[in-house]
This record gives C-alpha cells, structure tokens and sequence, in this order.
C-alpha cells in the first residue's frame, strides 16, 4: 500500500487539537481544554481510566461529535464540523463492526464500492488489503467461520483499504483474550509501520499502550496530564496520577522542603530524612517501582541507597518473580519485585513475619506531587 494517501512528510503534525472541550447538557465536560499535536506516520495512543475522556476525544476526531469549543485540525485543515464520510480517516471499533452476510473480500470492498471505484480497482486494493493483515487466502470465507482475532484483522483491511491518511482505533483488541491480545499487538505496530499511516489509537490499557505507541497521552477527569514516549511515562511521570496508572508503583508520604538547586530534603515515616534530586516542596510522595527494590539480610553500607527494615507480609509467586510485601510500619505494605532466578539473599525463600533490610538506590526515587 505505498500509494497511501497521506501528504509528503513534513514538520508539520497531521492532527493538532487546539483547546478542545466537549461539555454534554450543558454541564457534563467530558473534554477540557485540551491541546495535542500528533505527527505524521505515528502510533499515538489516547490512554486513561473509564470516563477520563479519550473516547470522545476520539470521536471529534471522527467527526461523530463536534467539539464545544476549539479546533479539530487534520492536515492543515479545520474537521471540527465536518461530517465524518468527508474527513481523510477511518476507524476500527471495539466490536469489529463486520458484516455477517457478507465474505470477508465483500466486507473490505464495501466501502470502495460505495465511493463507485473501478471493479479492477477493487479487486486489486482488496487483495492488497488482505495481504497486509495476513488473510490473502480466506477471502471467501464468511465471518462467522472465523475467530475473533481473524474478523478484528478484517476489520482493519476494510479500514485500510479506502488509504486514509489517520486510522483511528477504539479498545480494538479488548475483545479478544490475553494471549490473542499480545500477538494483536505486534501486528498492530507491524502493519502501522509497513504501511505507513498515522494510528490513533484509544485504551484502557496501560501495558498496550506501553508495548505499542510511538507516544502516549495520558488522560484524567477531561484533561491530559501528560504526553511522552513510554519509557518517560515510565521512568519519569509528571504527578501521582500518571505514577500510579502507568504500571506499578510504591508511594510513601513525606514533606519536601528545598535544599539546593535541583534537590530537596523530604521527611517520610520510616524513611526518616532524605536528599533527593527534585524540586517539588510542600506535601510529596517518594515514589519507586517494585523492581527497583531490593532485599538483603544484612544492613547496606551504600550511602546511595535508601533502605529500612521490612517484615514479610503476602508472597505472590509469577514464575520467573514474586511480589513480595513488607510491613515498614506504614499504612501500606511497600512491594517488590523479587527475581526467582538471581536474589541478593543467597537462596532465599520468602516466609510470612520474616525480617529483611529493604532498600532501593536514591536515584530510582521519585518525588511527586499531584
């Protein structure tokens, strides 16, 4: 599909939403403010809690709803009230949206058969469609003899055979099981980068999200609280809300008061008082990811590290690690991450009431705020 129709690269983005809200009977504000630039030929995926927004958000993107305030932009022209059938996009729904009665080939030349293109032209596109979702040889099956994963996959070819310039994708993988799911995934990023077109992509799903977009815009409560490659999300959160969505992650309650430039001095039960770079003041969370944590039987002699002592509370096994609990005498157990290939502790078995020294490196902390 090297023919896409998407304009030639250039630093522009393909979609800028410029103070957008959306506010339903006149006081629900499902979209607030928002502001967003997506670029051309990338994954970029809408991510947050049920009712944080995205699908909505998705939808004026669509062109299914029209934006209170603001402006909708794609490829240098304003959609914000442009019927949907007049925008350079398609969309993959949740719920594959399939024609029952109709073979999957009939099912993707649908939509080119409504625009009247050439019935060589169709076939043409239509094999190529199929093709790229890996279903060149069961264009003559109907849907209801295949599986979930295979009828999502129609679903896409008929998307992508009209060429639009943005694909826009709502929970399409939600339906399908977990192992189904993963391998989605792949192809997903897979078929977005043979074929070149600007995805979209909506989610509740933190860890698809993480394993597929080029960016992620997370969203809370109508507003987006940050945009970042995954690893930033990851690594570096802007506040409490993206920490605790984006994977797994320990908190503890502290004070911060400046100590320099770049660093502050937070006071944290059963931490005690510690120097850390950041420049959140006031009331803080010292924030770490379970992996980050480690165990050792005697006290660590690392000034970079920050450590207390834990008893062992609930013990997960996962295979290849636990997740293993300690009571630090706080309202929270803190959790780690402990491999079950290589421990600190020489052939360590976790029991309930256990006594260990837990500690993690200053540089792995967080202080958030938020």
């Amino acid at each position: 599909m090297s023919d896409t129709a998407t304009a030639p690269a250039t630093g522009e983005p393909i979609i800028r939403i410029e103070n957008v809200s959306k506010i339903f009977g006149g006081t629900v504000k499902a979209v607030d403010e928002v502001n967003l630039e997506v670029q051309r030929g990338e994954f970029f995926a809408l991510l947050g809690p049920s009712g944080c927004g995205k699908t909505t958000l998705l939808r004026m993107l669509a062109g299914f709803e029209v934006p209170t305030h603001g402006q909708v932009i794609i490829d240098g022209h304003d959609m914000s009230t442009v019927a949907p059938n007049k925008r350079p996009i398609n969309m993959v729904f949740q719920s594959y949206a399939v024609f029952p009665h109709m073979s999957v080939e009939q099912n993707v030349a649908y939509g080119l058969k409504m625009d009247r293109c050439p019935a060589k032209e169709i076939r043409e596109r239509v094999a190529e469609a199929l093709d790229l979702v890996k279903l060149g040889s069961l264009g003559k099956r109907m849907p209801d003899e295949m599986s979930g994963g295979q009828r999502q996959r129609v679903a896409l070819a008929r998307a992508l055979v009209k060429r639009p310039s943005v694909l826009l994708l709502d929970e399409p993988l939600s339906a399908l099981d977990a192992k189904l799911r993963e391998a989605m995934q792949l192809e997903l990023v897979r078929l977005q980068k043979t074929v070149g077109i600007t995805f979209v992509i909506v989610t509740h799903d933190q860890s698809e999200a993480l394993s597929m977009a080029d960016r992620i815009a997370v969203m809370n409560a109508g507003t987006v609280q940050q945009v970042a490659a995954p690893t930033t999300l990851y690594e570096a959160p802007a506040n409490r809300f993206v920490a605790d969505f984006i994977g797994k992650i320990n908190m503890i309650e502290g004070d911060a008061m400046k100590a320099g430039e770049g660093e502050v001095t937070v006071t944290a039960p059963g931490i005690g008082e510690v120097t850390l770079a950041g420049s959140e003041t006031g009331k803080v969370a010292l924030a770490v990811r379970p992996e980050k944590i480690f165990v050792a039987d005697n006290e660590p002699a690392d000034p970079n590290v920050i450590k207390v002592k834990g008893k062992v509370g609930e013990v997960a096994y996962f295979g290849s690690y636990s997740n293993v609990f300690f009571d630090i005498g706080l309202a929270q157990p803190l959790q780690a991450d402990i491999s079950n290939v290589t421990t600190d502790v020489e052939e360590i078995t976790f029991t309930a009431g256990e006594e260990y020294w837990v500690y993690w490196r200053k540089a792995d902390t967080l202080v958030l705020s938020g």
